[in-house]
């Protein structure tokens, strides 16, 4: 009973959001730091044909999640829950009940695409013919991976509900470095796809196991089988069936705009417009880290504590708004040069005000994941599963109208609107989960609004010198209401000691 109560009270009085959302960050970057560096060399010395089935075989593997049926991000959900509400007798059935699922849907999962091995084979990739037995064997490979991929989810799951992003992120920093790095490393001995494929296959089933073993230090009590509940059973696949609703139809609005283009516009215009898409994008890990780290607490706190979860909302949206604005204000103000200087003029006559609308929306896509975290964690992804499903057909229909119009520009000029449609409606559907949000959204409302008019004015400006000053007095001003106005005096006193740890500054703040 008392590893128990230690567990509970580490979930509700929450380890440092700063901390763990650092965990987190680091998590996406170094990995993706390791692809900059690795992806030209596995190029080089595979092939650009050899290669491309790599990068496929990258994609499937991280598509693999799809096939737990959103059950890994429901059994955070419930376990943070009944953490929150004390009943730490529902843990060991919930994960087992949790991870008997996913085990036998990743099963099912690779019976599934073994069944459609052959056809998969012979039209799915358009190899040449030297290199088919090699995807075939790497087919197989990836084929009976999946259940182990799978569980890796789960476990993972676990970890998040209790909090121990660390943990987590000891296992996902050094895997995730080494599904580039080992590749590189495997080359003086062979540069065949099986091989590779088997290599980053066998990298995951040891993460699965890390996260087995960790999990097993922070609850020993789940080291015995527990009694699968039917009960548990049917709210995780409710909860993950909504999840898989939306695991499907978002990516589709984030990406779908590109085939989009390409069907209207052709090829090239698909270069212009996924590059930029690309590049601003990437800001979405900084909300990803710091919605990481609240899922699960905003879970755990609406059943016991429902001002801290609300508290915990407010400082969410404001350090998101605090991190991500000055990036998307040097894409938007400088977006001509920036494309002019790395890539070439002809890119930034086509992609320049792409970036600009693209780079607003993802402002707004950033502040959205907030209340989107809140609804779910709230128990409730049917809504923003129907949401999603309600917004694909008019965001399809006014994507294909504004490219017509407005070409390149158009669409992203679509993609932004309905980044900005997502985050007022979820929003509101935070606000009518808990009343508590209202009056606080309204005044984060007006602070978006004023961004986005600044990010506006900077759009409209052509001279270097002038796009310079614009930047130069709105950071300093921006900065300034940040520290003094946003930020709360804890937060204030935390940053200094984490910057100036041995400062007197850190001991004098007003």
């Amino acid at each position: 009973m008392t590893e128990v109560v230690t567990v509970g009270s580490a979930i509700a009085g929450g380890p440092s959001l700063v901390r763990n959302s650092a965990w987190n960050l680091a998590g996406h970057l170094l990995p993706l730091l390791a692809a900059v560096v690795a992806i030209p060399i596995l190029i080089e010395a595979m092939g650009v044909e050899r290669f491309g089935v790599l990068m496929l075989a990258w994609v499937v593997i991280g598509y693999f999640s799809l096939f737990d049926l959103g059950l890994g991000r429901a059994m955070t959900q419930l376990l943070a829950e009944k953490l929150g509400q004390g009943r730490s007798g529902d843990i060991a059935p919930l994960v087992w009940t949790g991870l008997s699922l996913m085990a036998g849907l990743g099963i099912v999962g690779a019976l599934l695409l073994l069944a459609l091995s052959g056809w998969l084979l012979a039209h799915g990739f358009g190899v040449a013919a030297a290199l088919q037995a090699e995807v075939a064997a790497a087919w197989h490979w990836l084929i009976w991976a999946i259940p182990a991929v799978i569980l890796s989810t789960g476990l993972r799951g676990v970890l998040e509900a209790m909090q121990r992003f660390d943990l987590v992120n000891w296992v996902r920093i050094p895997v995730g470095v080494l599904m580039f790095v080992a590749p590189v490393l495997a080359l003086p001995f062979s540069n065949q796809i099986d091989v590779m494929v088997a290599l980053l296959l066998g990298l995951r089933v040891l993460m699965g196991l890390a996260y087995a073993l960790m999990a097993l230090r922070v609850w020993p009590a789940l080291k015995r089988p527990a009694r699968l509940s039917g009960a548990a059973a049917r709210r995780l696949l409710t909860f993950g069936g909504w999840m898989t609703v939306t695991n499907v139809v978002g990516p589709l609005m984030v990406f779908g705009d590109r085939f989009v283009i390409g069907a209207v516009l052709g090829a090239a215009a698909v270069a212009y417009y996924a590059t930029p898409h690309e590049v601003i994008t990437r800001l979405l890990i900084i909300p990803a880290a710091l919605v990481g780290v609240l899922f699960p607490i905003f879970a755990s706190s609406l059943v016991s504590d429902r001002l801290r979860a609300v508290d915990l909302f407010q400082r969410g949206w404001r350090w998101v708004l605090l991190l991500v604005f000055p990036p998307v204000l040097l894409a938007v103000v400088f977006a001509d040069d920036l494309l002019r200087l790395w890539i070439s003029e002809e890119f930034a006559q086509h992609g320049a005000v792409v970036l600009m609308w693209l780079a607003a929306g993802v402002l707004l896509n950033s502040l959205a994941q907030l209340p989107f975290a809140w609804v779910q964690a709230a128990g409730r992804p049917d809504l923003t599963a129907k949401l999603h499903l309600a917004e694909l057909p008019p965001y399809l229909l006014l994507l294909w109208f504004f490219m017509h119009q407005w070409g390149l520009a158009g669409a992203a000029a679509a993609w932004a609107l309905r980044a900005a449609f997502d985050c007022a409606v979820l929003a509101f559907m935070a606000a009518q989960i808990e009343s508590g949000l209202r009056r606080q959204l309204r005044i984060d409302a007006g602070l978006v609004v004023l961004s986005l008019l600044v990010l506006a004015v900077g759009a409209g400006l052509t001279a270097l010198l002038h796009e310079a000053l614009f930047v130069g007095l709105t950071l300093v001003i921006f900065v300034y209401l940040g520290w003094s106005r946003l930020l709360r005096q804890e937060e204030r006193t935390y940053l200094c000691l984490m910057l100036y740890p041995n400062s007197a500054l850190s001991k004098h703040i007003e």
